[in-house]
C-alpha cells in the first residue's frame, strides 16, 4: 500500500497562483496555466476543457466572492489516463445571492453548468479560510 501510495505522489506535480482582484488577472492566469499544462503535455483536448473551467472558476471567485483568491492546478499521472484538479479558493460570498451592479444575467449564470458538463467530479469545500470550488478532468 505504501509503496502504491509513494508511486502516485512521484506523478503528482501542482503550480499555485494568486488571482489578483485587478482588471485582467483571469485571462493572465489564464495564459499562466496554458503555459504550464504544455510543459505536462497534456492533449490538447484537455487543455481547452481546463481553460474553461479555470477561467469559469475564477470568474465565479472575481465576480461573487470576497479576494484574496487563489488557483491550484494539480496533475496526477498514473498507469491509466492522468486527472487534471482545478481549485480555485477564495475568502468566501461577497453579497450573498446577488450579483454585483453592472452584470448582466444574460451574460452570466452558466459557469456552473459548464464545469458540470465538462468534469469527471466537481465539488464545494466550505472551510474556515473560505470556500474552495474544484474540479477534476480526466486526460488520456
Amino acid at each position: 500500500m505504501a509503496a502504491q501510495l509513494n508511486a502516485v505522489l512521484r506523478h503528482a506535480v501542482e503550480h499555485v497562483w494568486p488571482l489578483p482582484p485587478v482588471p485582467g488577472a483571469v485571462s493572465a492566469v489564464r495564459r499562466r496555466v496554458g503555459a504550464v499544462l504544455a510543459t505536462w503535455n497534456v492533449s490538447p483536448e484537455t487543455v481547452e476543457d481546463s481553460l474553461l473551467v479555470v477561467s469559469e472558476l475564477l470568474t465565479n471567485a472575481v465576480v461573487h466572492a470576497l479576494p484574496p483568491a487563489e488557483l491550484r492546478l494539480s496533475w496526477i499521472r498514473g498507469d491509466g489516463p492522468g486527472t487534471l484538479r482545478v481549485e480555485v479558493t477564495d475568502a468566501g460570498p461577497s453579497r450573498a445571492g446577488q450579483s454585483p451592479d453592472g452584470i448582466d444575467p444574460d451574460e452570466h449564470g452558466r459557469g456552473e453548468q459548464i464545469v458540470h458538463a465538462l468534469a469527471a467530479r466537481h465539488g464545494i469545500r466550505i472551510h474556515s479560510g473560505g470556500v474552495t470550488r474544484w474540479a477534476d478532468l480526466v486526460a488520456a
